[in-house]
């Protein structure tokens, strides 16, 4: 029996968490780093991802507190021109993370082509989630 033609997509979410069940890092905190990596400021970052400063610095911290680890180097400027950047930790932390979340988006789109048999439909392949742990 086949099913009504329908546009579908495969979703899969990671992220770190602590013995407490708080998030430690996850996609919307790689988006954070990433942002900050680019731009060179947590202010610019946290305006490009249309976040308010304190939310992107609260991210961030609790990150830094629950690793045990710093993951930005800050520079004083003000004026002179301050900023942050990834420590090296940081950067290794991104690629790292990234390179899961593809590996993992790969794989269950692979997973989600026996669907498409049992269903007899088309699965369009992986779609970023609308709302996940930042």
């Amino acid at each position: 029996m086949a099913i009504p033609s329908k546009q579908l997509y495969s979703r899969s979410k990671i992220w770190l968490e602590d013995a407490d069940g708080k998030v430690v890092f996850a996609s919307g905190r790689l988006r954070i780093l990433k942002a900050i990596e680019k731009t060179g400021s947590i202010h610019a970052a946290a305006k490009e991802l249309k976040m308010g400063y304190r939310a992107v610095w609260a991210r961030i911290h609790a990150t830094e507190e629950r690793l045990g680890a710093q993951l930005l180097e800050k520079r004083i400027g003000g004026a002179a021109g301050g900023g942050s950047c990834l420590t090296p930790l940081a950067e290794e932390l991104v690629r790292a993370f990234t390179r899961l979340q593809q590996d993992i988006e790969h794989e269950t789109d692979e997973q989600f082509k026996q669907l498409e048999n049992i269903l007899n439909i088309k699965i369009a392949g992986a779609s970023p989630p609308e709302s996940e742990p930042e």
